[in-house]
Order: C-alpha cells, then sequence, then structure tokens
C-alpha cells in the first residue's frame, strides 16, 4: 500500500481512510471477498486480448513480485536516509550486527554475505571506517588477516535503521492477516530455496 509519494505509508496511515475506485472492484461471488484491480491485472488483459496464443499466467506471479520488489527498494532507501545510511551500508553494518558480540567479520565473511567482489568490499570498509562506524582489528589467528568489527555508533545506527525498516515493511503487508503472511512466506520459499541451495 502506498501513499501519493509513491512510499508505503505507515503503519499509522495504513488505518486511515481508503479511497477505491469502485469500477475496478471484482467480486467473487464464492467468498464474497472484494479485491481491487491493480496494474498486473491490467497488463494481464491486454497480453491477453494481444497474444491469446501464449499463456502469460507466470505474470501474474511474477509481475506482482517485480513490482512489490522496487516498491520494497524504495521503502528501503527511505528507512535507511532517515539514519544517513545507503543500502550498502546497512548490509554490511547489519551482517556485523547479525554476527553477535564483538560484532565482527573477517572481510572474506562479509564477502559471502553481501555478495560483491573483494575490491568493492575493501572500498566500503574504507568508507564505514572513516564514518566511524566500523574499525579494522588485527585478526589473532592470522597474522596477515584482519578483522571488521562494528563500533559503538555503527551497532546503534544498525540498529535503529532496522528498526525504521521493519515499521516500512509492516506497512507494506498490513493489507494481509498473520495467516496470510505466513502463507504468503510459505509460498515464496518454495520458490526461492531451490536458487539459494545451488550446489557450488
Amino acid at each position: 500500500m502506498s501513499v501519493g509519494d509513491g512510499y508505503p505509508a505507515s503503519p499509522r496511515h495504513s488505518l486511515d481512510v481508503k479511497i477505491i475506485d469502485i469500477k475496478r472492484l471484482h467480486v467473487d461471488t464464492t467468498t464474497t471477498l472484494i479485491v481491487m484491480e491493480d496494474e498486473v491485472d491490467r497488463l494481464v488483459a491486454a497480453w491477453r486480448r494481444e497474444r491469446p496464443d501464449l499463456d502469460v499466467e507466470p505474470l501474474e506471479v511474477l509481475s506482482r513480485v517485480s513490482r512489490l520488489a522496487r516498491h520494497l527498494d524504495r521503502a528501503r532507501r527511505l528507512a535507511f536516509s532517515e539514519h544517513n545510511l545507503e543500502p550498502w551500508e546497512f548490509d554490511v553494518l547489519t551482517a556485523l550486527r547479525r554476527a553477535g558480540s564483538p560484532y565482527q567479520l573477517s572481510p572474506g565473511q562479509l564477502l559471502t554475505q553481501t555478495l560483491v567482489t573483494s575490491g568493492t568490499m575493501t572500498n566500503r570498509i574504507d568508507r564505514l571506517a572513516k564514518k566511524g562506524l566500523v574499525e579494522r582489528l588485527p585478526d589473532p589467528s592470522d597474522r596477515r588477516g584482519v578483522l571488521v568489527r562494528l563500533t559503538d555508533e555503527g551497532r546503534d545506527r544498525a540498529d535503529q535503521s532496522l528498526a525504521g525498516l521493519l515499521a516500512q515493511e509492516r506497512a507494506i503487508l498490513a493489507e494481509l492477516s498473520r495467516a496470510q503472511r505466513g502463507e504468503l512466506a510459505a509460498l515464496l520459499r518454495q520458490l526461492t530455496a531451490p536458487f539459494d541451495n545451488i550446489p557450488g
């Protein structure tokens, strides 16, 4: 759910009066569920009209996933900007935060978790260190190695930005019940698990 500027509404706003275009409502007579038409409905209808020879059913699911990802990206950027963070900074800081006390990882471990190149990670660590959000320490298990550790400021920034992100995400999911959210999570897991468990 979004408001005028394209960003998801806050949880408070999600309870406000909703403006609904009645002409775009479909009524399922078997469940009396009222569902508002979205852009994907219009896109699919147009393709079915123009290319009736093609099965465009995958668009019903994956085009919505794609559009939702764009809304989520906007929500992420909004949440992080309130704490003066870029999305990549959040990714590195929260990887360290999730590691648990003393909130440190090797650059190689950060590479694995953030899926960037070694050169990119080195640059990111440099920039975060200049901002006082991380520090480099000698690795006691490797004389030539280093560890990257969150500073107190980095930990606070990670915690605050995560709380802001979760508020944005709750707003996006506000139209779904707890049971629906669980069902959706299970279905999405079924789709993503094969990609996340490819050997090598």
